[in-house]
């Protein structure tokens, strides 16, 4: 294993915010990304997914953008290109694709990093491997008896697909708002279902609104929570998505189901409605399992963090965990990570890995 300082595991805007404040500490961080090419997840999203329907997209540290340019524009094309030309003016040698598949205790004090590119002995790891890998699929009785399509909103690609199809879309997020958006002329029917009922928030989401939402998800990961994305606590804003549905006439929202059957869903009541596709626009959970070895799981089913530091690994920095997880607290995780392992490298003795 070649030894190192920090390692950062992805290269998302949570990986690049925090290796852009490493160097600004004198460290060269090695810089790990799965994916073949600059963007992060941004790469695999829907080409109908604008930069004007983003639920948000906040410039690196040290390179402003101009998001007034990009509006109609997919946001497939426009973050790779600009993570890429960020990685280039910021001077980051990222090495792609490396696949990591453990990280456990190491040498000499240091966390072994094993990947199928080879491995490090690094005496910190920031990890900011965010959620788009590990799509959520909540179980609900019938669902191998269903007889149409099923997929993920990970696998969505346009309204082109669904025309002439009666789809179901589960979810009450940005997401679902993004599908419903575009669907809803396409579609010879759609049917809206939620959990909960769904919070319209009209006030504009400005600074103070994101800290505070920030600080609801910050709030379960500190108790070792599982945690919510940002979000599940904004409510639902007056999006561009959003209204579009709104003025398609696709919000109107009918309680989660209780099972589907062959020819659709229906409830515990008797009401039933005819379906050849579901869509489950129900979101993302951290993709974690590299991390496993070091058994950081509390009871809870979470990992206890306070900010980005694992209580229970000193070595360990997670920057896009929790509210680090949505673009909206990145930036602020990535100094913070950052910030944690200069501090912690400035205690220790710097070792060779035996």
């Amino acid at each position: 294993m070649e030894d190192t300082d920090v390692v950062v595991i992805g290269a998302g805007q949570a990986g690049l915010s925090s290796a852009y404040f490493l160097r600004r500490f004198g460290f060269e961080p090695v810089v790990l990304d799965a994916y073949d090419g600059p963007g992060g997840a941004w790469r695999h999203r829907s080409p109908s997914l604008t930069m004007e329907k983003v639920h948000g997209i906040f410039d690196l540290p040290g390179a402003r953008r101009d998001p007034a340019a990009d509006g109609r524009r997919p946001a497939a094309e426009v973050v790779p290109v600009y993570y890429a030309a960020y990685e280039r003016e910021v001077g980051l040698d990222v090495l792609r694709p490396v696949l990591v598949r453990a990280v456990r205790p190491g040498p000499g004090e240091r966390l072994a990093v094993e990947s199928d590119a080879g491995g490090w002995a690094a005496r910190a790891v920031v990890n900011a491997t965010g959620t788009w890998t590990r799509p959520y699929w909540p179980y609900y009785p019938g669902r191998d008896v269903f007889a149409g399509r099923q997929l993920h909103y990970a696998a969505y690609r346009g309204p082109e697909e669904f025309a002439g199809r009666r789809v179901v879309v589960v979810g009450g997020g940005a997401s679902a708002m993004h599908v419903l958006s575009e669907i809803a002329d396409a579609a010879a029917a759609t049917t809206w279902v939620t959990r909960r009922p769904p919070v319209l928030e009209e006030e504009f989401f400005d600074e103070e609104a994101r800290r505070a939402a920030v600080a609801k998800v910050e709030e379960r990961v500190r108790a070792g929570l599982p945690p919510q994305s940002v979000v599940s606590v904004t409510g639902l804003r007056y999006s561009v998505a959003l209204r579009e549905a709104l003025a398609k006439g696709a919000l109107h929202r009918l309680p989660m189901f209780d099972r589907l059957v062959p020819d659709g869903v229906s409830w515990a009541s008797g009401e039933h409605v005819p379906a050849d596709t579901v869509v489950w626009a129900t979101g993302f959970r951290s993709a974690l399992d590299h991390l496993a070895p070091l058994r950081l799981r509390e009871p809870q089913g979470g990992i206890r963090v306070d900010g980005t530091q694992v209580i229970r690994e000193p070595r360990l920095q997670l920057a896009g965990y929790g509210p680090a997880a949505s673009t909206i607290g990145a930036n602020r995780a990535g100094r913070e990570a950052a910030r944690n392992v200069r501090a912690y490298l400035a205690a220790q003795p710097s070792r060779p890995a035996a």
